[in-house]
């Protein structure tokens, strides 16, 4: 009791909120899985799946990791899946601390430069909710006996906006979106525009649902008033993966650019929308602040308790 007294603010909060946002009519994960009941993780096809891991799959942010085939190729396509899955424990202890780290500088941010606190940030948002979504696989893994698929691949290793949204950023929502909103849409719109100009519209209705997402979640979260710009900042990326995809097409096998600099061009342009698009609303809702006090209280509770053994 006392542990949930202290540890109430935000992480619980964000859970409980985020929560209230996927049970909502028409937003909800468990609807996008009634939406797949054709080929999705819960699909009538996958008639092995037991009632205790159907409620898991259904419920938390997890997807069961399948056998391959029997083709080579889908043998390799495995093999890299559970390389990418199966990161090593100094990995995890390497970003828990990390995350402590920015925690505590976090009660710093007074002496330091704004843009500097604005990037320690971006680095907090991604390594708090990749520990986070492990934890939850770990215990789903210890529990169930279930093999799960990766939900991050480095995203900082991105070389393009195409790789960084489709095979290494939050791999679990990019799988329910595509299944859910880009292929329904394309098929779609490919019998008003044909199958070629069919993605353009798939592509921008997949991330105008992510960005409504986000807007109503971090709403729930901060009951501020929405700005919008959450949405604006997928819209944009959803026009510049169009565009990007265009210039690929063009350049292809003439013109290529080195890893390292499409790397660092993909991760700039990230970091930099992200903080002119994403931030200001969290900073609105005071995410930060809440998640420093949060962790403090914790740290405080769980030394209180060894100190009285």
């Amino acid at each position: 009791m006392v542990l949930s007294v202290c540890f109430c603010m935000l992480l619980l909060c964000y859970w409980q909120e985020a929560s209230q946002l996927f049970s909502s009519p028409g937003l909800q994960i468990s609807s996008f899985y009634s939406l797949l009941s054709a080929k999705g993780p819960l699909s009538s096809d996958n008639r092995s799946i037991s009632l205790p891991h159907f409620v898991a799959v259904a419920c938390l942010p997890i997807k069961i990791q399948h056998k391959a085939d029997s083709s080579p190729r889908s043998h390799i396509h495995h093999a890299q899946k559970l390389q990418n899955g199966k990161k090593s424990s100094p990995n995890y202890r390497v970003k828990t601390l990390l995350l402590a780290i920015l925690v505590n500088v976090h009660n710093y941010s007074d002496y330091i430069h704004p843009k500097v606190v604005s990037l320690l940030n971006v680095m907090y948002l991604y390594i708090q909710l990749e520990i986070i979504l492990a934890i939850a696989a770990a215990v789903a893994k210890v529990l169930l006996g279930l093999e799960l698929e990766p939900q991050f691949d480095e995203p900082y290793l991105s070389t393009s906006l195409q790789d960084f949204w489709g095979r290494r950023w939050n791999l679990m929502v990019s799988s329910i979106l595509r299944l859910a909103v880009y292929e329904p849409t394309r098929n779609l719109a490919s019998g008003l525009v044909g199958r070629e100009w069919a993605r353009f519209p798939a592509v921008m209705g997949t991330f105008l649902v992510s960005g409504i997402m986000h807007e109503l979640m971090f709403f729930y979260l901060g009951r501020d008033k929405h700005t919008m710009e959450m949405t604006c900042f997928f819209l944009l990326h959803g026009l510049c993966l169009i565009a990007e995809g265009f210039l690929k097409k063009c350049f292809a096998g003439r013109w290529k650019l080195p890893a390292v600099i499409s790397g660092l061009l993909t991760t700039g342009f990230v970091l930099l929308t992200g903080y002119w698009l994403f931030l200001p609303f969290m900073y609105s809702c005071r995410v930060f602040e809440r998640a420093s006090a949060e962790y403090v209280q914790l740290v405080t509770f769980i030394e209180s308790r060894f100190r009285r053994q």
